[in-house]
């Protein structure tokens, strides 16, 4: 029996529309054209062939650089300039830093904190009593420093003031100042915390700020020490 013994054919058009839902065969690769060999010479002429030259840039003319010589240093006078840097602090202008002076005097005892010596340069301790010791001579000076201590430590003060002058007038130089160093730092080893130069509002090279410490325990600091803000 053959197709045309059937009249009926449901699903013929059924396989013509499969047919159209097939995706198409891909596209063969286009054919690449073989690479002539051309030398960079040749192909730099096929792309130039059509650029006309323009006379006009034929030559050109460039302004020449001028030849800048650097100024020469200028030579520097150490002494005139040290000269200068003194006449400014002498006149208020220019600040001194006293710690970087060989006049700065700096003592802590070893049995308490670096940050005492700290405080009083800072000026962070109030001075509740000072001495002058301006016009005495040595042995006078350190009769008049022990009587100021032992007194100070009656009353139970914490931080003085010794005022002993820079010695500039001395042909000798500051033999008071040294001879406070040497008996703060010596004999009354044992009730001195730290002492330190002075601020400059405070008398600067010719004083000092003594801290002195009440009782056995030096390494403490009571809180009535600091006196924050000053």
């Amino acid at each position: 029996m053959g197709k045309k013994d059937f009249s009926i054919r449901p699903f013929e058009k059924l396989k013509k529309k499969i047919d159209q839902l097939q995706p198409a065969p891909p596209a063969p690769p286009p054919c690449r054209k073989k690479r002539e060999n051309h030398t960079d010479e040749e192909l730099f002429t096929s792309e130039m062939h059509d650029v006309q030259e323009l006379p006009e840039f034929r030559s050109l003319h460039c302004a020449k650089r001028r030849k800048t010589s650097a100024a020469p240093p200028e030579k520097r006078d150490s002494e005139q300039e040290a000269l200068s840097l003194l006449s400014a602090i002498a006149a208020g202008n220019h600040p001194i830093n006293l710690s970087d002076t060989q006049e700065y005097v700096e003592w802590v005892n070893p049995t308490c904190r670096d940050h005492m010596i700290r405080g009083l340069r800072e000026r962070r301790f109030s001075i509740q009593a000072f001495l002058d010791l301006h016009g005495y001579i040595i042995g006078e000076a350190e009769e008049e420093l022990d009587a100021f201590i032992d007194d100070s430590l009656k009353k139970r003060l914490y931080c003085v003031k010794i005022i002993h002058g820079r010695g500039l007038r001395s042909p000798k130089g500051a033999r008071i100042k040294e001879a406070v160093v040497k008996r703060l730092s010596g004999h009354f080893r044992k009730n001195v915390i730290a002492f330190a130069t002075a601020r400059q509002c405070d008398g600067g090279l010719g004083a000092l700020y003594v801290l002195l410490q009440q009782g056995n325990h030096v390494s403490k600091t009571p809180a009535a020490y600091f006196q924050p803000g000053l």
